[in-house]
């Protein structure tokens, strides 16, 4: 059957990516495979998000078993449903909980990589606020009021919240600023909001604010911030954070528990109602959430709110609970996936038989055993090359350069080890 004809923005960003074992951000319907009830059950948690629910999620998988892929997806699902999605990943100088700017540094990474449909590789926090802003002008407009005052009124709820009355006066403080054409005090603000301020006394100086956002409440203002991007016209805002097993990963006991109590604190308010417009996916491996020395089973309140459900045995499924793991892929997955792969490369009219397809599926168990079923990153970093190389020397025959290629050198490793970024290993589906 023939397939959809592929930009070629979108096939050379999917082949670069893919060459270099990072996750594409373009073009991922053209190799997504399987995954149909995760991907069910999460468009299912954004449309509570935009109805005015909370949801949360900890997307669990090996190193290479596709959780960024995962989120990716799910990220382009929330834009086109008309949601300001937030993403970064954890590192040791980016955490949920710290007191020495490793939160506030997570804040202002997800704020740098802030997504809306129209901007959906980062940057758009400035967008949300113009288009805020814009929304306030007609708004003034028809009531014959004051922009400045109608600012207020609109956000007169958020002052209820923590942090909510100099947030309020930050979005006031750039309409003056875009009234007026003051370019410096519109960017005072943003900086504000993208949580680039260290010191309280910079920040009042330039805005007249007596707040930052800061490690202590860096999840308040994401609260905050679910609810103006309401204001503005958005269906709701999704959190995704990547590479999680960093906490894991953390020498301090004291450390992963104040992670894990902020972890708590989010699932607590989720799980309870008391959160609006606002999702959260969490990703990381199996380590991080079961290991009851140093994950999040060590921590009791956690470990009861996350464990599986006991009746969900013997091959019986249940993803109505906040973990959801992606499963292994199948033979047929993996035989859609090469095609799609093929086609990303060689069009309509492939060089390489569905023969050569199995070839390669055989000679991968046969160099690495059902690994590649679980983490297939080898697998598909194999067969890229293959394609690649064949594109560009039509005269070499595919099973002459299959022998050569060795996969066993790309298992991975154990997960406390010099592991890298999951981002760079987890592109497969």
């Amino acid at each position: 059957m023939k397939q959809a004809k592929i930009r070629q923005r979108d096939r050379d960003g999917i082949i670069q990516a893919l060459r270099a074992g990072v996750v594409p951000k373009l073009g991922l319907r053209h190799i997504q495979v399987g995954r149909k009830r995760e991907i069910e059950e999460l468009v299912h948690d954004l449309d509570r998000n935009c109805a005015g629910g909370a949801a949360i999620r900890f997307i669990i998988g090996e190193y290479g078993s596709g959780k960024t892929f995962f989120l990716n997806l799910i990220r382009l699902i929330a834009l086109e449903k008309g949601m300001v999605v937030l993403s970064a990943d954890l590192s040791p100088s980016r955490r949920l909980q710290a007191t020495g700017g490793q939160a506030r540094s997570l804040y202002a990474e997800m704020a740098r990589n802030t997504s809306t449909r129209t901007k959906p590789n980062g940057g758009a926090m400035g967008s949300v606020v113009q288009r805020f802003a814009g929304q306030i002008v007609r708004k003034a407009q028809e009531q014959d009021a004051s922009p400045g005052v109608v600012i207020r009124e609109q956000l007169a709820h958020l002052q209820e919240l923590t942090g909510g009355y100099d947030f309020a006066e930050v979005i006031a403080r750039y309409w003056e600023g875009f009234d007026k054409g003051d370019e410096q005090l519109c960017s005072d603000a943003l900086r504000w909001l993208r949580a680039e301020y260290s010191t309280k006394t910079e920040a009042r100086k330039a805005l007249g604010v007596r707040t930052i956002i800061n490690d202590a409440n860096v999840y308040d203002h994401l609260k905050l911030l679910s609810l103006f991007v309401r204001e503005a016209g958005y269906k709701g805002m999704l959190v995704s954070l990547d590479e999680m097993v960093n906490i894991y990963k953390l020498p301090s006991t004291q450390a992963r528990k104040g992670n894990f109590e902020q972890i708590l604190r989010i699932l607590n308010d989720v799980l309870q109602g008391t959160t609006s417009y606002l999702g959260f996916l969490m990703a990381g491996t199996p380590e991080f959430l079961m290991d009851t020395r140093r994950g999040l089973y060590s921590y009791e309140a956690l470990h009861t709110r996350l464990m599986e459900n006991p009746f969900a045995q013997d091959g019986l499924i249940d993803m109505s609970g906040p973990v959801i793991r992606l499963a292994n892929l199948s033979q047929e997955d993996i035989f859609v996936l090469l095609c799609n792969l093929r086609h990303v490369i060689q069009g309509n009219h492939p060089s390489l038989p569905d023969s050569a397809l199995k070839a390669f599926m055989d000679h991968c168990s046969r160099r690495i055993g059902d690994a590649y079923f679980r983490t297939p990153r080898s697998t598909i970093k194999a067969f890229v090359n293959l394609l690649a190389v064949l594109e560009q020397n039509p005269h070499v025959d595919w099973q002459e350069l299959l022998g050569s290629v060795d996969l066993s050198e790309d298992r991975e490793e154990d997960p406390l080890d010099n592991q890298p970024d999951d981002e760079l290993t987890s592109f497969k589906l």
